[in-house]
């Protein structure tokens, strides 16, 4: 039970409900879209009356009671839909709930308006930060149940609003808990609050909105004064310099308060309060070093804020039991002897000598700082200790002040104990809280200055050191993250409460000792792993002196200045009140408007309130479109819009003085649909939208025409048949419904022919919005099958085109005014190759480009002549028949012939009818045609139907345009693709895998019918900023074209063959990545996709490309990038050799020969099997697309002769040095363990019967700590061979560490140990292993004095 709860009265008409039926309820609220997901369950007595569910609910969800109505849900009872009566006497029994059922309820609007939430003037707290809540529950005299605090869900009636506990809280904007825990402290301390509502802001001198002190003055006044239940903490945060990034940064909250008190100090130069901060939090402390000889003490005065006390001392695996012994600690003093010997001022020597702290002044507020966040040396990251440690309500520091204890020698003995404590001096424990006073001499006698130094001390001082407990700030969480509330004591009342963000709650003494950390257990080394999270982190204590005790100003004794600011304040407060309550009688609605002129759709966000009619909504949208200068106002009106589906719902006719909060269904925070904005022309009437309509956009095609025009729209209902929704089309398009057939497009290319005249519009699958095409021609094409017509192949070429931008390389040698055909031919076609691969040269060779591309066609132009002449008729009959299917389909082409040359049109033809036996090209690749082009009806295609047409068409021609963009000469016929049946042969895995698999079989035949695919490229203005030398193109290109088939279209455009240049998919991010598999359509392709070309040799079928990293075995980062390389299948690996060797030359600078390096296998980082001279790849070696290998510098000759050997790298480890040798390779001759050991004998020099070995583990280099390595590895395993378990050494690359069994460990000392542990921490962090740790970058906390970040004043 939580404590209070025994003093909470349980109501008598419920005290016996455990002998009731109960009646389980089920709430889902659909007054907003944003919690119509959310369940409220209530379990109540049948007995409970109907007025006090009503009551339940309202408290449970935040609203006022009678605002809302409760309606029997879709669950049980759906008969009765009258709402429930909030005022009825009638038990839930009487009103038909069922009990032991579950009761499923609607809570829904009441007249059409939102409920009203509870304490509106809270309205604007954000209540996501409801989960944040942590900290005590409620006590005893809090109104809230106990149960509202333990849930993850809280309302405003869940949580002690300002009425009843006086306070209020602060809005956490992200996570600046540490802030709010801090400003609730300061607020709540009467000294610190009484003076900075003494100084008084001139605006004249400085900017309100950078015055740290005005803001905080502002903010103080608020908290004390305001109605809200939580007020925002951003004026703050923005005096400070922050920006809206800062909020996202957690900080210390001890560092913000050393900061923020520099800041402070700062503002309040030269003023009344230019010493509040020293006056308030400073004390002073003696830091003092005595020669244990001679007794000469050499001293400084240093002064604090904050005193840091270790919860656990350093190497110690106890902490300390509370706050009283972490002082004593504090003050401990330690010996310094041996190397650590002080040198004396009056002995002339090094001498044993005392070293330690004395506090000579406490300050009238005392802050006390735990230090629960260390680093771990061995983890190498940051940890919170969680032990317990105790604090008391009332702190007596007059034991704390001026120990002496330095009289006689014997006080050594005193200092044993804390020796015991190693790391508890102060050097470990000060922070840089201590500031020098250098107006303090060092170095004086003691016998000279202790007589005076105690005569300055107040007499009474240390009598009246009494310290009362009223700020703890508490810390939940762990050290890479975590929360922060305060717990604080009001000097009124002294009554504790919880400062949770935005929740104020009252708490007792009990809570506060629950922050004391730790567990039930015994305190050890891992007590606070499994201790409480949530504990104290800072302590801040009053002096009890009655005659400096201040208490809280109170409205009526605030200067004059601070009263102007409270009543400023409060306007400001009237006006945000009112200012929401006109936000909460306001309709947001988005609001749409296709512009009558640019005939662009735009959108808006129309609010209007609720009262105001539709004739002055319209008003209002018609002027926030812009639309005064366009058009009337008579002729523009507001429709019921869906923008999801583009679906005009419903008009108003008649409603123009209807209230909007009624037309919409009142105020809503969402609504499920949308306005728009309708206009039409003088001579135009408004048509009547009617519930229950469909919408269709009628688009009218032209078959002579090839094009597809605007969408006209009209509407009807779905129980029209198709007979009756033609003869509706035809009034609007002035069709005859004779001949009209009617396509429904139901979704992506998915064409449907109205063929059937009775059936029903619904029963053809039509929707809310829907799209359809009418055609009405005269022509035979109605006679043929759809799939077969000529509509068909109009629509579907219509569906599947996408527009593309492709930006070609620098000085690319194709141009717009040559777009001659540039194929690939076959034969001897070296001296084209070599012509392109001058093309591929550095951007600074490419002067000449436009006449090597003259002199390549001209090349192919002699070449394919010489084949006309051998092959004499075949081209005719090799032509593919298909064609002849479009011969009467109007082109460009045909009107200007003579814009085409005789040679081009005779290179084209040649091309079409080369014999494939004589036509074999050197080069292969995928991208290229694997045989001869006659073979293949996509190649005829590309030639007959793109570069005869599309490709070579006049950009200047002005036709009817299509819907997408496209020109009516632009559509050419399609053809459907259809599956051959035929067996065909595939190529093997890896190719396919390479991602440059072909699209023929290896006999050259056609693995399937290919489509005619449409292809249209015009030049494109260049964005600013592209570059000089490069040219757009904008592509529309049918998106089931292969990649192969698309990278031949685009061959005249960039000069080159397809084999020499790369596509590259360009992504939103910029981002460019490389598309290389041929035989994959367009189809991943979106409108208005960029692609980039860049001049380069493309893969050819076979051919894989293969990243190369260089083995550095005894690096730090052992692998290194070197180069990308292209393997081709059937390769040996001493031939790849060879070709990297230039490369690796012109590239990384590494000048080796072919025997002085070899290629293993990569997997990862790990090294694998040698791959030797003969291996030839995909025969003995696997080679798949994006592969990895290894390139390893020997040192001498290759050992590696057979597969039969096997490579290992030994790595021996001393442990009488604490070290590890470089690795080794070693070459076994078999998988034997003696084989083994007796080269790790040879290599080392120990003796066969002394080697231990042990396998490594992880990746390689596989790394270990020097600490862990002898005892943590599996040394000697008792096996005769390496393929067995544990070791299952199978192939090259595996680690082995060995040692000599003889050698001793070192001995380490506690320092060298921690040293080392330091040093190979640090290395295996380096080496990026063992380390799992990753904490999150910590930003500096500053604070900017000028309101700007650029400028850095105040200290970090």
């Amino acid at each position: 039970m939580v404590p209070g709860e025994e003093n909470q009265l349980v109501p008598k008409e419920i005290e016996n409900a455990a002998e009731e039926p109960r009646v389980l309820c089920i709430i889902q609220d659909t007054t907003n879209s944003k919690t119509v997901n959310e369940r409220i369950t209530l379990n109540l007595p049948a007995s409970t009356p109907v007025r006090k569910l009503f009551e339940d609910v309202a408290n449970k969800v935040g609203y006022i009671n009678g605002t809302f109505d409760l309606a029997w849900g879709n669950g049980v009872n759906t008969t009765d839909t009258a709402p429930l009566d909030h005022t009825s006497d009638k038990s839930l029994l009487d009103a038909n709930f069922e009990p032991g059922k579950k009761n499923f309820l609607h809570l829904t609007d009441k007249d059409g308006e939102q409920p009203q939430m509870l304490l509106e003037d809270s309205s604007n707290v954000d209540d996501s930060m409801h989960d944040r809540f942590i900290g005590p529950l409620p006590r005893e005299g809090s109104v809230a149940s106990t149960s509202d605090y333990v849930s993850q869900s809280y309302s405003y009636s869940s949580i002690l609003n300002k009425s009843e506990t006086g306070y209020v809280g602060l809005v956490n904007q992200a996570m600046t808990c540490y802030l709010n825990s801090l400003l609730q402290t300061l607020f709540m301390t009467p000294e610190f609050r009484n003076a900075l509502y003494k100084w008084e802001f001139e605006e004249s001198e400085e900017d309100p909105v950078t015055s740290i002190p005005y803001q905080l003055q502002r903010l103080f006044v608020l908290l004390q004064t305001s109605k809200k239940r939580a007020i925002e903490t951003t004026d703050v945060t923005r005096s400070f310099g922050w920006d809206s990034s800062e909020a996202w940064q957690q900080h210390d909250v001890q560092e913000l308060c050393r900061v923020m008190f520099d800041a402070l100090e700062q503002k309040w130069k030269q003023t009344e309060q230019a010493d509040l901060i020293n006056e308030l939090y400073q004390g002073k402390l003696k830091d003092y070093v005595r020669c244990l000889e001679c007794g000469y003490e050499g001293w400084r005065i240093d002064t604090y804020l904050d005193i840091p006390l270790v919860i656990r001392p350093y190497g110690s695996s106890q902490a300390f039991a509370s706050v009283e012994e972490a002082l004593h600690a504090f003050i401990q003093p330690e010996i310094l002897d041996g190397p650590n010997q002080y040198f004396c001022e009056r002995c002339k020597k090094k001498c044993d000598a005392r070293k330690g702290l004395r506090f000579l002044h406490f300050p009238y507020l005392l802050t006390l700082q735990l230090k629960r966040f260390d680093f771990d040396y061995t983890t190498m990251h940051r940890i919170k200790l969680n032990d317990r440690m105790s604090f008391p309500e009332e702190l007596d520091m007059s034991t704390f002040i001026d120990i002496e204890d330095e009289k006689s020698p014997q006080t050594e003995s005193c200092t044993d104990s804390g020796a015991e404590n190693e790391g508890s001096c102060h050097s470990d424990q000060m922070s840089n809280d201590f500031s020098t006073d250098d107006a303090v001499d060092e170095g004086i006698c003691l016998e000279n200055s202790s007589g005076t130094e105690k005569i300055s001390k107040p007499g009474l001082e240390k009598n009246s050191l009494m310290y009362e407990l009223f700020s703890v700030m508490v810390h939940s969480g762990s050290a890479a993250g975590g929360h922060y509330y305060a717990c604080i004591k009001s000097f009124s009342d002294e009554q504790w409460y919880s400062f949770n963000d935005q929740h104020v709650s009252r708490i007792t003494q009990e809570d506060i000792k629950k922050t004391h950390g730790g567990s039930s257990g015994s305190r050890g080394y891992y007590s606070s792993a499994f201790a409480s999270s949530t504990n104290a982190y800072m302590l801040i204590y009053r002096l009890k002196d009655p005659t400096r005790n201040a208490k809280f100003l109170e409205v009526d004794e605030y200067p004059e200045h601070i009263k102007n600011l409270v009543q400023k304040e409060r306007e400001l407060e009237e006006q945000e009140k009112r200012q929401r309550e006109i936000e909460r009688n306001t309709c947001k609605i988005k609001l749409f408007c296709l512009h009558p002129v640019k005939q662009v759709m735009m959108e808006n966000k129309l609010e209007v309130h609720k009262d105001k009619t539709l004739k002055e909504a319209v008003e209002m949208a018609y002027k926030m479109m812009d639309l005064e200068e366009v058009i009337p106002l008579d002729c523009c009106r507001l429709v019921k819009y869906d923008e999801f589906h583009d679906y005009l719902e419903r008009s108003y006719e008649g409603e123009e003085d209807t209230p909007m909060g009624l037309l919409l269904g009142g105020v809503k925070s969402t609504y499920m649909f949308d306005l728009l904005l309708e206009t039409r022309k003088p001579d135009q009437v408004f048509q009547s939208y009617k519930p229950g309509e469909v919408m269709v956009k009628v688009h009218v095609v032209d078959l002579k025409a090839e094009t597809v025009a605007a969408p006209i729209t009209v509407r009807a209902y779905l129980n029209q048949t198709v007979t009756e929704f033609k003869q509706l089309i035809s009034k609007a398009s002035h069709l005859p419904a004779e001949s009209m057939r009617i396509v429904l497009e139901r979704c992506y290319n998915d064409l449907r022919l109205l063929s059937v005249p009775s059936k029903t519009l619904k029963a053809e699958g039509f929707f809310r919005s829907n799209k359809v095409f009418v055609e009405s021609s005269d022509t035979l094409d109605h006679q043929a099958a759809f799939t077969d017509s000529h509509l068909w192949k109009l629509l579907d070429r219509h569906a599947n085109t996408i527009r593309l931008f492709v930006l070609l390389p620098e000085q690319s040698p194709g141009s717009y005014s040559k777009r001659t055909a540039y194929q690939k031919a076959g034969g001897d076609s070296s001296n084209v190759d070599d012509d392109c691969e001058r093309v591929k040269g550095p951007a600074g060779n490419l002067k000449s480009v436009d006449a090597i591309l003259e002199e390549s066609t001209e090349k192919l132009k002699s070449l394919s002549l010489q084949q006309q002449q051998q092959d004499g008729d075949n081209g005719d009959s090799s032509k593919s028949t298909e064609t002849s299917d479009f011969e009467n389909i109007e082109s460009p082409l045909n009107e200007r012939g003579s814009s085409t040359s005789v040679d081009n049109r005779e290179l084209e033809q040649n091309i079409q009818t080369s014999d494939p036996e004589n036509f074999q090209s050197e080069e292969r690749s995928d991208s290229d045609v694997n045989n001869d082009r006659s073979t293949s009806s996509v190649d005829s295609d590309i030639l007959s139907s793109s570069h005869s047409s599309d490709t070579l068409c006049n950009a200047d021609s002005t036709q009817i345009p299509l819907a997408n963009g496209l020109d009516s000469h632009s559509i050419t016929s399609s053809r459907r693709t259809k599956a051959n049946e035929g067996k065909k042969e595939t190529w093997d895995t890896a190719e396919e895998d390479s991602g440059t698999d072909s699209e023929y079989d290896e006999s050259g035949k056609s693995r399937g019918d290919m489509q005619y695919m449409y292809f249209r490229a015009d030049p494109y203005a260049a964005d600013e900023g592209s570059g000089e030398g490069h040219k757009w193109l904008m592509v529309h290109v049918d998106k089931r074209i292969t990649l192969a088939a698309f990278k031949q279209h685009l061959e005249p455009f960039v000069g080159v063959l397809s084999s020499h240049f790369k596509v590259f998919r360009v992504y939103t991010s910029n981002q460019e990545f490389e598309s290389v598999r041929l035989n994959e359509t367009l189809s991943s392709f979106s409108d208005d996709t960029k692609i980039t070309i860049r001049l380069g040799r493309a893969l050819k079928k076979g051919e894989y490309r293969v990243k190369v990293c260089q083995l550095l075995v005894n690096e730090q980062e052992p692998c290194k990038f070197l180069l990308d390389a292209v393997f081709a299948k059937g390769m040996t690996v001493r031939q790849s050799k060879e070709e990297l060797i230039p490369q690796l030359r012109e590239q990384c600078g590494l000048d080796l020969s072919i025997d002085r390096f070899r290629l293993r296998k990569k997997t990862w980082k790990n090294p694998g099997t040698v791959f030797l001279d003969y291996h030839i790849y995909e025969e003995d070696i696997n080679i798949s697309s994006n592969w990895e290998v290894f390139l390893e510098v020997l040192d001498g000759v290759e050992k590696m002769k057979s597969m039969s050997q096997l490579a290992i790298l030994s790595k021996r480890w001393r442990p009488s040095e604490m070290k590890l040798d470089p690795f080794q390779e070693l070459v076994l001759e078999s998988n034997s363990v003696d084989e083994l050991r007796e080269k790790l004998s040879e290599i080392s020099g120990i003796p066969l019967e002394d080697i231990e070995f042990a396998k490594g583990r992880g990746t390689f280099p596989c790394d270990i700590s020097v600490l862990d390595i002898h005892q943590d590895l599996d040394w000697n395993p008792k096996v005769s061979t390496l393929n067995v378990w544990p070791l299952y050494i199978c192939d090259d690359g595996a680690v082995i560490f060995y040692r000599d069994k003889t050698e001793e460990v070192m001995e380490l000392t506690e320092e060298q140990r921690n040293e080392l542990m330091k040093k190979e921490s640090s290395r295996l962090q380096k080496t990026g292993h063992r380390v799992t740790y990753s904490p999150r970058k910590e930003k500096a906390l500053k604070i900017y004095l000028d309101g700007a970040p650029n400028k850095d004043v105040t200290q970090d």
